[in-house]
């Protein structure tokens, strides 16, 4: 199987200059190494409608192509299905009944990180489990044999983070995106993953998976974020921010293109004139802060 690397946009709505610069990574990083880029629609949850053609139209316009189809999450619940069969057969999961406020408000377990899940239900007697089926619907969660995982990233070294019993399918049948994004990476061949470094708390996580499903696990490149005067990632209410609200504010695909690339150190241009200088290690490992459309228009 070729190679490849990836972007995976959720289509809750428009992407914005965060969004759209943490493709042009992912694009760099898979072309500067010979690698595929896919492009995959992560849309389990959250999906609006006309947001994955304003997304991939946004793409497109500052120049970022893709190899193949778009692929979407909600065509492969099969694969999902077949993995985590797999885990249960292997004694790997349990049904967990807790709500969202019943976990923020259980105990920890002794010596648990925080934050992880308490192990409410990992021990359920049979009894207490059929009386629970009757109330509400399961959620399915990985019956982890570790605490934490440890994972290599390009920009950041050895990481090495949290992992629990997380949700594999939530209790509305919809699949978890730890489980999702695993088993689509492995399937399409995906063996670089370039994505926010917001993500990167949530990938020991996902390597962990990747070992008891006994597929590769990825190398890893989390990329820092755009974020606003505030120091707080960008969001869509920080005003002008996507390439329709800017491009009212007088200001192309091309240009807001290249202030793109200026944040990297890279040339303007079309994006094969920064793939030829490319390197990684140059890239700034600091979250950029976004100027706004009238700083990046002057």
């Amino acid at each position: 199987m070729t190679s490849a690397g990836r972007f995976a946009p959720s289509p809750s709505g428009e992407l914005h200059v965060g969004n759209l610069r943490t493709a042009i990574l992912a694009w760099l990083f898979a072309r500067s190494t010979g690698r595929q880029f896919l492009m995959r629609v992560e849309d389990l949850d959250r999906a609006r409608a006309g947001a994955e053609a304003e997304q991939l139209r946004d793409l497109a316009a500052i120049g970022v192509t893709w190899d193949g189809g778009v692929v979407r999450q909600t065509e492969r619940e099969p694969l999902y299905a077949e993995a985590i069969s797999r885990l249960a057969a292997a004694g790997m999961t349990y049904e967990c009944f807790c709500t969202r406020r019943e976990i923020q408000e259980a105990p920890s377990a002794p010596h648990a990180p925080q934050g992880a899940y308490p192990g409410t239900c990992r021990n359920i007697d049979p009894a207490e489990l059929e009386f629970k089926r009757t109330i509400r619907p399961a959620a399915i969660r990985l019956r982890a044999a570790v605490r934490d995982w440890t994972v290599e990233d390009q920009l950041h070294g050895t990481y090495t983070g949290m992992v629990d019993d997380f949700v594999l399918r939530r209790n509305d049948g919809v699949t978890a995106y730890n489980l999702a994004v695993v088993v689509d990476d492995a399937a399409q061949g995906v063996d670089q993953v370039v994505r926010g470094d917001d993500l990167l708390p949530s990938t020991p996580r996902q390597a962990y998976l990747a070992s008891l499903l006994h597929v590769p696990v990825p190398e890893y490149a989390h990329v820092p974020l755009v974020v606003n005067s505030d120091g707080a990632r960008l969001a869509k209410r920080d005003g002008a921010v996507t390439l329709a609200d800017l491009a009212f504010a007088g200001l192309d695909a091309g240009h807001v293109r290249d202030v793109i690339l200026e944040s990297l150190g890279l040339p303007a241009g079309p994006l094969e004139k920064a793939l030829a200088v490319f390197d990684p290690a140059g890239l700034p490992r600091d979250p950029w802060v976004w100027p706004g459309a009238a700083g990046v228009g002057a």
